[in-house]
């Protein structure tokens, strides 16, 4: 089906009290795994590419971003593309012709000030293309919105949101980037306080860590999106590396490559049924 958007997507699932779930995504088998676990789940999905995954393949967006666009436009889901955590207006530039409906520009180890100024720059280029935004919040003084300990402020997260217009906020509540253990405990009465004075919707990063009962109370709470990396690629490389310890003879890629794309689709399928129940 067409591509849809990420906005229309976390409406959607705003009005319905479930959350969309947003993967970060690196190769192509990456690209199908979420497709192919979105659509066993019959649940819409965002294929999302950060900076770091531009980097890696070279600077270049444009491959990646077809690939993704192809893979949505023949999945029997709805499916959205979003450039994740960027920091160059460069690339944000070059979203829209490339597919992109939205974009999460990421200034948030600056100071409040100088994360706001430079949000506020980035929303107001972002929504002259027609792109949906999205930053995030964390406790001030430069430390990352997703760093241990930190916390969003629901008064400072006000003022944030009205004076930057973002369309969506990821806040910090307990969750951390890169976890590779599902240890994390949300804090629960804050994200109630945030839900309650944002009139914008709320999104989790660093879910890999979160165990499913967190995931599942943070969506009853008010989360929206919830973005996921790190769960993927561990499910590509454990079964990589389990494909490879048991049969040390193996040169073709496709076989290990086989196991880790199904291996991610699982995972993809267990993240959506979580928070888009049918």
């Amino acid at each position: 089906m067409p591509l849809t958007t990420t906005g229309e997507l976390v409406a959607r699932a705003r009005a319905a009290r479930t959350a969309v779930a947003a993967f970060n995504i690196i190769t192509l088998e990456h690209i199908e795994a979420v497709v192919a676990g979105a659509e066993a789940a019959r649940a819409p999905v965002v294929l999302q590419v950060s900076e770091n995954a531009v980097a890696f393949r070279g600077g270049r967006l444009l491959p990646l971003a077809r690939a993704a666009a192809v893979a949505a436009e023949h999945a029997a889901v709805p499916v959205a593309l979003h450039l994740d955590h960027i920091h160059s207006a460069a690339l944000l530039d070059q979203a829209v012709d490339a597919g992109f409906s939205s974009v999460m520009y990421d200034a948030s180890r600056l100071p409040y000030d100088g994360n706001l100024a430079a949000i506020r720059a980035a929303v107001d280029r972002a929504h002259a293309q027609g792109l949906w935004t999205e930053a995030e919040l964390g406790e001030i003084g430069g430390k990352g919105a997703h760093a241990p300990g930190a916390r969003t402020d629901p008064a400072e997260a006000c003022a944030f949101v009205a004076d930057s217009g973002v369309d969506a906020l990821a806040v910090a509540i307990g969750s951390v980037h890169a976890m590779t253990t599902r240890t994390a405990t949300l804090d629960h009465a804050l994200l109630g306080r945030l839900a309650a004075a944002l009139d914008v919707p709320l999104v989790l990063h660093g879910s890999s860590g979160v165990p499913d009962d967190e995931l599942t109370a943070a969506v009853t709470g008010g989360i929206t999106k919830v973005n996921v990396g790190t769960a993927l690629n561990q499910a590509m490389t454990g079964a990589i590396r389990e494909h490879l310890t048991n049969h040390p003879e193996a040169v073709d890629s496709r076989t290990y490559l086989s196991a880790a794309r199904e291996a991610m689709a699982r995972t993809v399928e267990r993240i959506t049924r979580l928070l888009s129940p049918s």
